[in-house]
């Protein structure tokens, strides 16, 4: 219901605030394009990021403006969302308001959470300082500058135990961001940098991709995981199931008893909940699952609290299909695009006086790439499903994520990019900070 101005009978537009432009946040805010509200869209960022193309930045394959578009730039054309950068550290039920780091408050009518999901170690939190993972550009500069710097390290050493090591990457868990890491530096090793360097011969780097359960692509059917594993393999890439790391450090890592020396580890194997899932439970009694989730209601909101959803990877929803049991929703984009909707519409539904409706996910697949003319694909039809990989499926993936990239420039730089990558086997998004420098990203590229 609006609210009225004490100086005015014109009523006062009820207040939405979005935490997170990711592509939960970032669907709500869309979503309510023409409503009769204010929304405020808030990011501890200034871009929306797209993030299964995350590791090509990562692996010097795309410059960072190619996956990323201005948050502002976004909604230019919808006055109804106004965007602000900043960092929500609580939220307070009562006085219907978020907090944030630099101390000032924004106040809300109405609460969309869409915080997305941090790196989760699994309890050993001080092997992130050596392992890496990648959810952000910053996570992609890093990981790109001790990639390259590791070839430049092992051309100026003389220890060819050390030199070893600085050609040996690590890449732990085999899900879908996993696979994708391990193939591309394969790529790299093999064909983008050789000739390149005098004194080593980068073709020789070793790969190695450890997963700690019986497969890679656990989302995925046996027969396409299995798949998956013989086209990384063919590759290069040593694939290891039931590989459980005991321990990191910065000259290597432990699998049970064995030691592997190496200079560069990438982590992606487990993700965790936002921080302020926890928060937002201390705030309102709400439960959390255990990798700090918020539990929701079938509507998305929170329980006893039907002015506050939460949405995307922070959300641990199910989905409610009529004559079905309700299932988990997996934390993947198309999942946190559908909830955004949904929570904008059910918003939009309360405002009018009506009842909200369940959340019913609809799945459409899953895929991934290997590499060059490598990916697996597994559809979900009205007809049942579908599964095939190689060629195919890898001109599948590439066609599929160029569609679902915001903006047309990006889709065609991207494509350009793809193109020109391919054909010459060349990657030149490779400038990073010089070796005594912070990590931080190159100026073209931030």
């Amino acid at each position: 219901m609006a609210r009225m101005n004490s100086d005015s009978i014109a009523p006062i537009r009820p207040r939405v605030v979005i935490v997170g432009c990711g592509f939960g946040g970032l669907e709500a805010a869309r979503a309510l394009r023409g409503a009769p509200v204010d929304v405020t869209l808030i990011d501890r960022t200034n871009h929306h990021l797209f993030q299964p193309l995350l590791y090509q930045v990562a692996t010097a394959g795309l410059s960072a403006p190619a996956i990323a578009a201005p948050t502002r730039h976004l909604f230019r054309r919808q006055p109804n969302v106004t965007t602000l950068l900043g960092e929500v550290t609580s939220i307070d039920p009562t006085a219907r308001c978020v907090r944030l780091a630099d101390g000032g408050t924004l106040p809300w009518d109405h609460l969309i959470v869409a915080a997305g999901a941090a790196h989760s170690y699994f309890g050993n939190d001080q092997w992130s300082a050596v392992a890496p993972g990648l959810k952000t550009l910053d996570d992609a500069f890093e990981i790109r500058r001790r990639v390259l710097m590791a070839f430049e390290a092992a051309e100026r050493t003389d220890d060819p135990a050390r030199r070893d090591a600085l050609l040996t990457f690590v890449v732990i868990g085999g899900g879908p961001t996993g696979v994708e890491m391990a193939g591309t530096l394969v790529e790299i090793a093999r064909h983008t940098l050789p000739g390149e360097f005098r004194r080593i011969d980068p073709s020789r780097a070793r790969v190695l991709l450890l997963e700690g359960s019986d497969r890679v692509l656990q989302a995925m059917p046996p027969g396409l995981s299995q798949r998956a594993r013989e086209q990384l393999e063919k590759l290069g890439v040593e694939v290891r199931t039931g590989a459980r790391v005991t321990a990191i450090d910065t000259e290597g890592l432990n699998v049970g008893d064995e030691r592997i020396a190496t200079a560069c580890v990438v982590w992606a194997a487990g993700v965790a909940a936002s921080a302020l899932g926890r928060a937002l439970a201390t705030a309102t009694g709400c439960e959390t699952d255990r990798a700090g989730r918020v539990v929701v209601e079938p509507d998305l909101t929170i329980a006893g609290h039907p002015d506050i959803s939460v949405i995307g990877d922070l959300a641990a929803a199910r989905s409610h299909r009529a004559g079905h049991e309700p299932t988990p929703v997996p934390g993947v984009s198309p999942a946190a695009k559908q909830m955004g909707r949904l929570a904008a519409a059910n918003l939009l539904r309360r405002l009018e006086g009506r009842a909200s409706q369940a959340f019913v996910y609809r799945d459409y697949g899953s895929l991934a790439t290997i590499g060059r003319h490598s990916a697996v694909v597994d559809l979900t039809t009205p007809l049942g499903p579908l599964r095939f990989s190689g060629y195919f499926a890898w001109l599948f993936w590439l066609f599929a994520h160029v569609y679902f990239l915001i903006g047309f420039r990006n889709r065609l730089v991207v494509l350009m990019d793809w193109a020109w990558a391919y054909w010459s086997f060349r990657r030149y998004a490779r400038v990073v900070a010089s070796a005594g420098a912070p990590a931080r990203p190159a100026a073209e590229d931030s």
